[in-house]
């Protein structure tokens, strides 16, 4: 690995890379948090790249909120950058992601929402503290469906009641229900959570690349959505994203902390709960 990123610190360890996501103040995925994950998935796209690659947060409260609802359109032109205009969507972005020639784990500290959550969703394997770690989908609750992913793997890995009720409610989810739904791999204690993970990435990474590849390959013929769905769940959100109805309910958010450190955010599955009902 050669590049290095502005909002992404790597570290290589033998055939694992360890990829930590640092975005302050709270790791918003934003276009420089995007165009960096272009540059990192289109360098782990390569035939000498690394055969596993860890991902996780220096926020120990905050591993990806949620996108930054002020910068749509420039993090959508940046993920283009991975796939060209007629695919410009996180979506997208993630589906390259669940498709590299390498292992993804994700190590899951503090809150993964919305589409930080999909970007959990969208790699091979999702472990989290049993202490720290959130999950949540408050896109219904702002006013638009999930579009980057998790309509698609929540329906399969929980089946359709759990899925409605992590979509429908914008509730957050604690790791133990997260993990008795199938949302994450396994809740590990905190303090073991680190060590266990560098053994599942060291152990998989001692295994031969073409075995590695060939696997991956075959479980996601069989689980990944279809491209055509990817694109259609990513056009919806982005056309009710920019309706009335959301603006004004970001705009209650806003006025209430949204996107800042405190509690709206440490706190957004009660907060939206909480929030006006729409008419």
């Amino acid at each position: 690995m050669t590049a290095s990123y502005e909002t992404i610190h790597t570290r290589l360890d033998g055939h694992v890379l360890y990829a930590t996501f640092h975005a302050p103040p709270i790791n918003l995925i934003g276009p420089e948090l995007v165009r960096d994950l272009v540059g990192l998935l289109q360098e782990l796209s390569r035939p000498d790249a690394p055969r596993v690659v860890v991902f996780d947060s220096a926020d120990d409260d905050f591993f990806f909120p949620h996108v930054d609802m002020t910068k749509v359109a420039e993090y959508t032109a940046e993920a283009a950058r991975a796939g060209g205009p007629g695919d410009a969507s996180l979506g997208m972005l993630f589906r390259k992601l669940s498709q590299l020639p390498a292992v993804s784990i994700a190590k899951l500290r503090g809150r993964a929402r919305g589409a930080g959550s999909e970007f959990l969703l969208a790699c091979d394997m999702r472990f989290a503290s049993q202490e720290h770690a959130v999950l949540g989908q408050p896109e219904v609750g702002i006013g638009a469906p999930p579009g980057a992913g998790a309509i698609q793997h929540l329906t399969r890995l929980l089946g359709r009641g759990r899925a409605m009720e992590a979509v429908l409610t914008s509730a957050d989810f604690d790791a133990e229900v997260a993990e008795r739904y199938g949302w994450v791999n396994r809740a590990v204690p905190d303090a073991e959570l680190d060590e266990f993970v560098t053994s599942v990435a060291v152990r998989i990474s001692g295994f031969p690349r073409d075995a590695l590849i060939a696997a991956k390959s075959a479980i996601n013929a069989i689980s990944l959505p279809s491209l055509a769905d990817v694109r259609a769940d990513a056009a919806l959100f982005q056309q009710l994203v920019r309706s009335d109805e959301v603006q004004q309910r970001a705009a209650e958010l806003f006025k209430q902390g949204f996107q800042t450190r405190g509690a709206t955010e440490l706190d957004l599955g009660d907060v939206l709960g909480r929030l006006k009902a729409a008419d």
